[in-house]
């Protein structure tokens, strides 16, 4: 990782800046005035305010920590860190803040500013005011005029947004001061002609951006903030359009990126659909092609290529909501719209299609170590001159993929090569690349090792996956195209025994590679990357991992060489959960209930379970143990009351020690909900990655489930504590008699409970890293929970904004539906998933009832259960799971 102090020494030296406000500014809705004094004691104080803080190399490590657990992945930040300092610090970003931003947005902006300012990063801002502008010249009688769309700008027009803009700069600037942001207004960047005087009056046409004030400001250590006004010559000042000031910027500096932060937080497709990503040298064409492309997107995109056309390929665009500045920049998923000139793939058949074949053989050199490196991989080129491949690469071979076909005793296309350079991942040619094969292949396989850093990356590009000793063999297309191949490959790659990918003997690959159509070849690590394309994703979208399997071995999956289902044990089988997970095993293609364990039942027949006849056991600790050690069991699923099964969880840990391959254990109580060795088992908000490999799982809470996912959407617009009013029908509390499942008590009525610290408020509050208050009844109905659920709001938001947000946050999760109204709880009974709706603002906007409906027995614990199972044994998530 790099070191806090040696981000911050990449900032240069402290010069003193010399910009500073140049004029009064008058308030257009305000009685009072702010003089030029006043400006300058205030940006004085503020200044003396930021230098008393802490440096930023002495707390830039802690906000990095901290940042990692809620936005990415350690090796994310830390590559893009390391991007964004391998240059120059005026060449990190320009930002493009638009007016409705700064009304609506601005504390987003500012704290996403604060992050950049901590990691010694400094981005240049410009910004416009245009709904700022309409608002006062309609308040002064002032008509707008547009030519061709560009505003006529008469001389009261120039005045009004002179004024206006330096308001409006002076605004962001005393926000960021009371952060501790030092920022800079600077004037006189941008030199203009006018660009039609008889036309448009004063607009200008930018000629000329100085630079240096840009760059001592930097040094320095402020962020510069430009309004989008130009000078001519003789000092008149002419308007500009913001967004086409921030691209001449952009065509002066060069920086890595141009964000434009727009309240839609990205480009959207004829489908209503957020588009990730846009390869340009690829796309472009087809884009303007589409019918749905039109209009301000059509005109945008146009902007936005002619813009990267002027800049290095290491440049790119990206428009995203403010709120979502560092999760672009810092995540491989991103958060809005990236735009890249790309790189065009190109695809050979046959060694002699490659027009520099020393080239290929530098690409696959490049990462070998040994002397027999180039010998290597001259038998490798042989190798290819004698059998079927499609090579697949850049221009520039900053990624190389070859895919032997089938044939020489191949039966599936093969991914034998994937060589990537450092930079290649960063620009996304690893997935340009991908996606050609995908669009030529419908089925593939290749191999990773266990151990490989980045297996992320290979999981989202498959649909299954097997496992042997250390290796991982993935595959698409295969299980219902191809299932006869699929298993032979399988047979093959567990004969084999590894993987290759990661081998440093590409010799030994190579020989293997040869025998084998299930091995592959490997020229260097691939980073995880997430964005999916706008055009040509090929069913590789990559929001979660809903629909691939785990890193586990699997035990039964479909069309494996090994079909006999995974075998699971269920200790506490009497209560109302444990019966719901026996019916949703009994209709599981892979899994086979061989052990119930209640003391009560013991010795009677299992009811409703028909793959096989099962005799209730009363199993302690002991027989558990027994079972484990004899590794007769592969999944334990805890359905015990809290506080019960620390026994047998011991007792499984020591009878696990020394075997290959251990059970995994999910807990359906409370006991382990706050234990860090344990995995919290909430696929929609906990990464899947996690629980893929997790042993020991706690299944969540039904109450904490439906609260949690009621509110994780809006945390970064809370304003205030969020308050959980929870009623839960009577079977929530269990099969054991009480006054909470009486019948007769709760006839007419509504009974509160554990009004404070109840063990959810607790869970609720952890998991999401904030306060909660929850407040938990139980009504006369059996089964099913409502929460209504009142947020605080930090800032002003409408209906529309919020239901918004949580459709995009639950964007392709199954089990989770967002509707309009709020839920009933009656529509959920005996259903797998949460709805979540309402979304009722107050007047004030500043605070919103969101409803939330689960039924407590499934996705409250039988169905979010067997979500935990299948990720863990290696099958499809939803894998016996009737979806919403």
């Amino acid at each position: 990782m790099i070191s806090a102090p040696a981000i911050a020494a990449r900032v240069g030296s402290r010069a003193v800046s010399r910009a500073a406000p140049r004029a009064a500014l008058a308030a257009p809705n305000k009685a009072r005035s702010v003089s030029v004094a006043a400006a300058f004691q205030r940006r004085a104080l503020s200044t003396t305010r930021a230098c008393a803080l802490p440096p930023a190399r002495d707390r830039a490590r802690e906000i990095v920590i901290q940042t990692l657990s809620s936005i990415g992945s350690k090796r994310e930040s830390e590559q893009y860190l390391k991007l964004f300092t391998s240059v120059s610090s005026q060449k990190f970003a320009v930002i493009k803040v638009g007016g409705a931003i700064l009304t609506q947005y601005i504390d987003e902006l500012c704290r996403s500013l604060l992050f950049l300012t901590e990691l010694g990063l400094y981005p240049i801002i410009v910004h416009g005011a245009g709904p700022q502008l309409n608002n006062l010249l309609a308040d002064a009688g002032v008509e707008p005029q547009f030519e061709e769309g560009i505003r006529v700008t008469d001389a009261k027009t120039l005045g009004v947004a002179r004024k206006l803009f330096l308001e409006e700069n002076l605004k962001l600037i005393d926000r960021l001061d009371d952060l501790g942001v030092q920022s800079r207004s600077l004037s006189g960047v941008f030199m203009a002609d006018y660009l039609n005087k008889d036309k448009w009056q004063y607009v200008g046409k930018i000629t000329k951006v100085n630079k240096e004030s840009i760059e001592k400001s930097i040094e320095a250590g402020y962020i510069p903030v430009l309004t989008s006004m130009a000078e001519t010559e003789d000092g008149q000042l002419l308007n500009v359009n913001a967004d086409v000031a921030a691209a001449e910027l952009a065509r002066a500096l060069e920086p890595l990126k141009v964000v434009y932060l727009s309240e839609k937080g990205g480009l959207f497709d004829g489908t209503g659909d957020k588009i990730s990503h846009i390869n340009l040298d690829e796309e472009f064409d087809h884009l303007m092609s589409q019918e749905w492309c039109r209009y301000g997107t059509r005109l945008k995109i146009k902007e936005i290529k002619e813009l990267l056309d002027t800049l290095p390929r290491t440049s790119s665009v990206a428009i995203i909501h403010p709120s979502d500045l560092q999760k672009e920049l810092f995540t491989d998923s991103g958060a809005g719209t990236l735009v890249r000139r790309g790189n065009k793939i190109q695809k050979v058949t046959s060694v002699s299609d490659f027009s520099d074949i020393n080239k290929v053989k530098e690409t696959l050199i490049r990462d070998r170590e040994g002397m027999d490196a180039a010998a290597t991989v001259d038998r490798w080129i042989e190798f290819l001159q004698e059998n079927p491949f499609t090579a697949y690469y850049d221009e520039s071979m900053q990624c190389l993929a070859i895919v032997l076909e089938p044939g020489n005793g191949r039966t599936l296309p093969t991914l034998a090569t994937l060589n990537v350079t450092k930079s290649g991942w960063l620009t996304s040619v690893a997935d340009n690349v991908f996606a050609a094969i995908r669009k030529d292949h419908p089925s593939l396989v290749w191999t990773v090792s266990q151990a490989d850093e980045n297996l992320t990356w290979f999981y989202d590009k498959a649909e299954g996956i097997r496992h042997h000793n250390g290796s991982a063999l993935f595959y698409y297309g295969c299980e219902d195209q191809h299932p006869a191949e699929l298993a032979a490959v399988h047979k093959e790659f567990v004969s084999h025994g590894r993987a290759m990918l990661g081998d440093s003997n590409l010799e030994s690959r190579l020989q293997r590679a040869s025998q084998s159509a299930s091995q592959s070849l490997r020229a260097a690590q691939v980073p995880s990357q997430a964005r999916g394309y706008s055009t040509f994703s090929y069913g590789v979208q990559r929001r979660g991992y809903a629909t691939t399997t785990n890193p586990n071995p699997p035990l039964g999956k479909k069309n494996a060489s090994n079909t006999v289902p995974a075998r699971i044990g269920l200790i506490g089988a009497r209560g109302y959960t444990g019966q719901a997970l026996i019916d949703l095993l009994n209709a599981h293609p892979y899994m086979d209930l061989r052990h119930v364990s209640s003391r009560e039942l013991a010795g009677q027949e299992l009811q409703g379970y028909t793959k096989r006849k099962i005799i209730y056991e009363s199993l302690g600790p002991e027989e558990v143990g027994e079972l484990e050690k004899e590794g007769k069991v592969d999944c334990w699923v805890m359905a015990l009351p809290n506080g019960v099964c620390k026994p047998y969880i011991e007792a499984i840990d020591a009878a696990s020690k020394g075997r290959d391959r251990p059970s995994v254990i999910v807990d359906l109580s409370a006991d382990h909900r706050f234990t860090d060795t344990w995995t919290y088992g909430l696929p929609e908000l906990t990464k899947r990655s996690l629980i893929y490999p997790a042993k020991r799982i706690s299944n969540p809470g039904c109450y904490a489930t439906a609260a949690q996912l009621g509110i994780a959407p809006i945390l970064d617009h809370l304003g205030g504590q969020p308050t959980v009013f929870g009623v839960s029908g009577y079977s929530g509390a269990g099969t054991k008699p009480s006054p909470k499942n009486d019948i007769e008590q709760l006839r007419d009525n509504l009974m509160p409970y554990s009004l404070t610290d109840h063990v959810h408020e607790r869970e609720i509050s952890r998991q999401l890293d904030t306060p909660v208050s929850f407040i938990p009844h139980v009504a006369s109905w059996f089964r099913g929970i409502h929460h209504t659920i009142n947020i605080p709001l930090n800032k002003t938001m409408t209906s529309r904004d919020i239901r918004q947000i949580y459709q995009d946050r639950y964007a392709g999760e199954k089990l989770v539906k967002v509707v309009g109204e709020a839920p009933l709880v009656r529509e959920i009974m005996n259903r797998h998933g949460v709805e979540i709706g309402g979304f009722a603002v107050h007047s004030s906007g500043k605070r919103v009832v969101v409803c939330a409906s689960i039924d407590n027995l499934l996705k409250g614990a039988a169905t979010q259960c067997l979500q935990n199972m299948n990720l863990a044994l290696g099958y499809a998530e939803y894998e016996g799971i009737p979806t919403m």
